[in-house]
């Protein structure tokens, strides 16, 4: 099977085998039709499935080649946004709107991608000028929605990517408020990577008569990563994680910390051990997260740390390592973490360094994925076997801190000063806005990068919920 006999364009195929792709993933064979078909879609697809061109390839044809498109060829309409994406993070939406601007570069289609944390007011001059596809993290939509600065009456298709993920973020009002302004006759496409009951209450609501794809067992982890559990005292932690780095002389690993204190002090231990290593994290600036991702997928970072919401999005062909420094406090989490590596068919180690105090963790995780890890206890690293357990909660490190990747716990306190980008990367047609690298990654801003974005007369917010 190739890209054409699934019913693409020519121009649209050209694009596609010029990023080096000839053959559709399981989810692309299936999805593209489903798709150009006109109906709504519920599609189950774990993180490295090729699921982001398994939409963005047929809501190009789609939109390229109807009545529409050919008003926009010959300049007889202005451009309305005709295709909403919403996507739970920045780097995730920078990403989708990367592939739509790579894919569709042979058309006359543009894109737009706007989030929070940086200045709302070139997204605004941008919106203005008119764009086709838009890519937005629910938060900013809404300011924009609020500001008036975004007219989505002309939406013909909706696509929710990583929907779990922005259920488990606290979108779902957000996702609601949406829904309210789109029109009510268009196409709707749900992308998931677990059918929890709240992803199956959505759907209900969302999706008329969908198609139903799922290309992985539900909660499945990957059967091309190795995993393994190193028990290790908890304070044993970062010298084993050094020691495993140097001793199997590992390059390009993905650490996963629970909290944004924990990712903070790992990179400061890490570079004391002469090990280079930067974090993301929703308070760290979008200029401080673009450059880490960017050096992370070019060789140059050795250690990438992160919390789970940041790393979301995160797409590095035949990442090596991925080690889980912290569990995760929901199972489903592990998988979506570990799926960070063993991609497009590559072999890939997933390592969890396990303490006493994450043992029921553990024991929820090996639950979910039905199977029992293996343990290998690291010679200078065994565990005190009479540890006591501690809660968590306790340990987090830094007050005010949610225990779970970075998510908002509590009060809400602001994060300071938002920064201002100028301008948009150009490129293809496709433009990112906030800055960036010829249109694909945004640039600037400066601190509270968890923040919405401007908004007046608003309650601060903490940074941990990524809009």
């Amino acid at each position: 099977m190739s890209f054409a006999t699934l019913g693409l364009s020519d121009a649209i195929v050209r694009a596609v085998t010029e990023q080096g792709y000839t053959t559709p993933t399981p989810i692309q064979a299936q999805a593209i039709p489903a798709v150009l078909g006109g109906g709504d879609l519920l599609a189950g697809a774990q993180t490295g499935t090729g699921k982001t061109a398994g939409f963005t390839l047929p809501l190009l044809q789609r939109l390229s080649t109807d009545a529409v498109g050919a008003a926009i060829k010959s300049k007889s309409a202005p451009r309305a946004i005709r295709a909403l994406i919403l996507a739970p993070t920045r780097e995730l939406a920078a990403q989708v709107e990367e592939s739509v601007r790579l894919y569709g570069k042979y058309t006359n289609l543009n894109s737009a991608v706007i989030f929070g944390g940086v200045g709302i007011n070139p997204q605004i001059k941008l919106l203005k000028q008119g764009v086709d596809v838009l890519v937005a993290t629910p938060g900013r939509l809404l300011d924009h929605v609020g500001q008036r600065t975004v007219d989505l009456s002309k939406v013909e298709i909706l696509i929710l990517d990583e929907a779990d993920r922005m259920l488990d973020m606290g979108f779902i009002h957000d996702i609601k408020k949406v829904l309210a302004v789109l029109p009510a006759k268009r196409q709707n496409l749900l992308f998931s990577a677990t059918f929890s009951d709240e992803i199956k209450a959505l759907a209900d609501k969302l999706l008329n008569n969908p198609a139903s794809i799922e290309v992985a067992r539900r909660n499945s982890t990957v059967e091309v990563i190795a995993q393994k559990i190193h028990p290790v005292d908890r304070d044993k932690k970062h010298p084993m994680l050094a020691h495993l780095i140097k001793e199997n002389d590992w390059h390009q690993v993905l650490v996963f910390t629970r909290t944004k204190h924990g990712a903070n002090k790992l990179v400061e231990q890490l570079g004391k051990d002469g090990i280079g290593a930067m974090a993301i994290h929703g308070n760290k600036s979008q200029t401080a997260r673009t450059k880490a991702l960017s050096e992370f997928k070019d060789g140059s970072l050795q250690v990438l740390v992160a919390t789970d919401i940041a790393a979301r999005g995160i797409d590095i062909d035949q990442l090596p390592h991925v080690v889980n420094y912290d569990l995760p406090n929901v199972p489903e989490d592990y998988v979506h973490r570990i799926g960070r590596t063993g991609r497009a068919g590559a072999t890939g180690e997933a390592v969890s360094l396990v303490c006493v105090d994450e043992h029921q963790m553990l024991k929820d995780i090996e639950k979910l994925i039905k199977q029992t890890l293996p343990r290998h206890v690291i010679p200078g690293f065994e565990p005190d076997m009479n540890a006591k357990a501690q809660p968590i909660q306790l340990r987090s490190g830094a007050p005010g801190h949610a225990n779970r990747g970075g998510r908002p716990g509590g009060g809400r306190s602001g994060g300071q000063g938002q920064g201002r980008s100028a301008g948009a990367g150009a490129g293809n047609g496709g433009r990112a806005a906030g800055g960036g690298n010829g249109g694909a990654r945004p640039a600037a801003a400066g601190n509270g990068g968890g923040n919405r974005g401007a908004r007046s007369g608003a309650a601060p917010r903490q940074g941990g919920r990524d809009r």
